[in-house]
């Protein structure tokens, strides 16, 4: 199937997005889908239990990233003469490419943990999903995956909401898809957060393949060889990552030029940089895509944001 797909009408949509309308039909015909999406998570065996534990009691916190105020390129300039190249526009939900300006911010230099997002489930007495416990429990028994190991995962099987909670718990917030985008590409509008260079198994985790689905993932703290701009790690590939804001197919046409915050509502929650499973075009530092907000998935993850007072930005 292509990269870019075209509905009749309408401007090319995200390859994901596809997916989902498909994922969505399928919920709408098949309600008992949808209902097993929202159930309440299963409490885990006790063998499984004493594993979640020393996991989250393995945690590491990130560093955090003092990004500075000032402008930077966000969006891509439309290229028509070059359909597969990595300079051409995953679809035209990235244009225009022009100058936002930004407040001084931090953001974490790691994606969350898995063994931090079982710290935080376990402190709300809450239980991970059915599939993150059974692909835990799968890991360690069939796969000898240690507990160290699992704790340096990014967290995985996680709702928009959940991300939202856990940063909002700490005194952060998610990132606003401009910030990610800032702190992704740097001022200049790097193509990768690297710079220019495609992507090889150095940079970043992309492009993987389990005949069982199993994440093919590296530590949250690793990464300094594709490390962004600013220093962050796992800005493409790895998991993708929730932003704070709704997908707006056509908001970069009219978002503020000052910390645009996105649009008010929408059917999405965006997502941004790609994942261990993805093909090089979804790691640029531009392409974007969006997922419902109550959405868990075993690419998808998260890293947290916090505003920093004009006094103190200095």
């Amino acid at each position: 199937m292509s990269a870019r797909s075209v509905v009749s009408g309408m401007a090319p949509v995200p390859f994901y997005a596809n997916l989902l309308l498909l994922s969505l039909a399928s919920a709408w015909f098949n309600p008992s889908l949808a209902v097993a999406a929202r159930a309440p998570s299963p409490p885990p065996s006790a063998e499984l239990a004493k594993h979640l534990t020393s996991i989250a009691k393995l945690t590491a916190s990130s560093p955090t990233i003092h990004i500075p105020e000032g402008p930077f390129l966000l969006g891509s300039v439309r290229v028509d003469d070059d359909p597969y190249g990595m300079g051409t526009q995953f679809d035209d939900t990235e244009l225009p490419q022009h100058r936002v300006w930004l407040n001084t911010y931090e953001i974490d230099r790691d994606e969350i943990s898995l063994g931090e997002y079982l710290s935080y489930l376990y402190a709300h007495k809450l239980h991970p999903s059915k599939d993150l416990q059974h692909l835990i429990w799968h890991v360690i028994t069939v796969h000898s995956v240690t507990d160290e190991t699992l704790a340096q995962w990014p967290a995985l099987y996680v709702t928009w909401k959940e991300a939202d909670s856990l940063c909002r718990s700490w005194g952060k917030r998610l990132p606003t898809e401009a910030e990610w985008e800032k702190a992704a590409r740097g001022p200049d509008g790097n193509r990768f957060p690297w710079g220019d260079a495609l992507p090889d198994s150095t940079l970043a985790m992309f492009g993987q393949h389990h005949v069982h689905e199993i994440p093919i993932l590296a530590p949250v703290s690793s990464g300094d060889a594709g490390k962004s701009y600013y220093g962050l790690h796992h800005m493409a590939g790895n998991v993708a990552e929730w932003v704070n804001d709704w997908f707006g197919f056509d908001y970069y046409a009219y978002m503020p030029e000052r910390n645009p915050p996105g649009p008010t509502s929408g059917r999405y929650k965006s997502l941004r940089g790609g994942s261990w499973k993805s093909r090089p075009i979804m790691l640029r530092t531009a392409t974007r895509s969006g997922a419902p907000a109550d959405q868990r998935s075993a690419t998808v993850g998260f890293r947290c944001a916090k505003s920093v007072p004009p006094s103190s930005a200095r």
